[in-house]
C-alpha cells in the first residue's frame, strides 16, 4: 500500500513523522536530473522499483509529480526522458510569435478551426457589438521549435476583420496582420490565469496525458482607442510552460 504520511513536525509523542517512500525516490530522480542532459532516458519503472524495493504504484506517483512538474517528458511507446527547461514567457502585450522569436525558438501555428458565429450576450459584451452579430472564431494549435505548447481560439468582430482568415493560412502572427493590414494598434489587456485539466482532445493535441495540468489563460485586448479587439483563451501545457511577471511597488 502506497504510504501517504506528510512530513512536517514531530506528532503528539514526539516521534518524528516517516518520509513518504515516493518522496525519497523522487528526491534521487531530482538528483540524477541534474546530471542528466534533456532527452537522456531515466530507469524504467520495473528496475525503479527493484532498485528502491517499493511498488510500482509509488515508482508512478513520483514520475507523474515529476512529469507535472516539468522535469520530466513522458512519451507514450517510448519512456520517460529528461525534459527540457520549461519556456518562460514574460507576461506582457505580445504575440505569440514574438515571445517565442525573443527567445531565439522557432514558432509555428497550425489552424485548426476557423468558424463564423453568431455572438452571444457574453461574447457581444467583451467584443463591443450586438447580440447574434457575426463574430470570427479561430481556433490554432502553437509550436515552439515543433513542440506544440498551447491551443489558442480567438474570437473577433467578423464585420470590422473581414478578409483575416486567408492572411492567416500560412501561420503568422495574428498581432502583425492587424497592425498592417487593418491599422490596429493594441492598447492595453486584462489577462487572467488558472489551472485546468487537459481533456482528451486537448492532450492528444498537445502531445500530453489525459487530465495532465494546463495553464489557462484568458485574455481581452483592447486597441489604443480603448475599443474591443479579441477575447482570446488558450490553454498552455503546464509541464512545459510558465510565466514571468515583473513586479514594481504601487505608486
Amino acid at each position: 500500500m502506497l504510504d501517504t504520511t506528510v512530513s512536517g513536525g514531530a506528532d503528539s509523542q514526539g516521534r518524528a513523522p516517516r518520509e513518504p517512500k515516493y518522496w525519497g525516490l523522487k528526491q534521487h530522480l531530482l538528483d540524477l536530473l541534474r546530471s542528466m542532459p534533456p532527452g537522456s532516458p531515466i530507469p524504467t519503472e520495473r528496475s525503479l522499483a527493484s532498485e528502491f524495493d517499493v511498488s510500482r504504484t509509488t515508482v508512478r506517483q513520483a514520475l507523474a509529480e515529476l512529469t507535472v512538474e516539468g522535469r520530466l517528458l513522458r512519451v507514450q511507446g517510448k519512456g520517460t526522458f529528461a525534459a527540457k527547461p520549461k519556456v518562460a514567457q514574460r507576461l506582457q502585450l505580445s504575440s505569440y510569435t514574438e515571445d517565442m522569436r525573443a527567445q531565439g525558438r522557432q514558432p509555428t501555428s497550425r489552424l485548426l478551426e476557423v468558424v463564423e458565429e453568431a455572438a452571444d450576450e457574453e461574447l457581444a459584451v467583451l467584443l463591443g457589438t450586438k447580440a447574434g452579430s457575426a463574430v470570427l472564431r479561430l481556433r490554432r494549435l502553437r509550436l515552439a521549435d515543433g513542440e506544440p505548447m498551447a491551443i489558442e481560439t480567438t474570437h473577433l468582430p467578423l464585420a470590422r476583420f473581414r478578409g483575416l482568415t486567408a492572411q492567416l493560412e500560412s501561420g503568422g502572427s495574428l498581432y502583425q496582420v492587424l497592425r498592417e493590414s487593418f491599422e490596429v494598434e493594441l492598447g492595453h489587456a486584462e489577462e487572467t490565469i488558472e489551472t485546468a485539466l487537459a481533456s482528451p482532445e486537448e492532450a492528444e493535441l498537445l502531445g500530453s496525458d489525459v487530465g495532465l495540468p494546463m495553464l489557462l489563460l484568458s485574455r481581452h485586448s483592447f486597441d489604443t482607442e480603448g475599443r474591443p479587439v479579441e477575447w482570446v483563451r488558450s490553454i498552455y501545457r503546464g509541464d512545459r510552460y510558465k510565466f514571468v511577471a515583473r513586479l514594481n511597488p504601487p505608486a
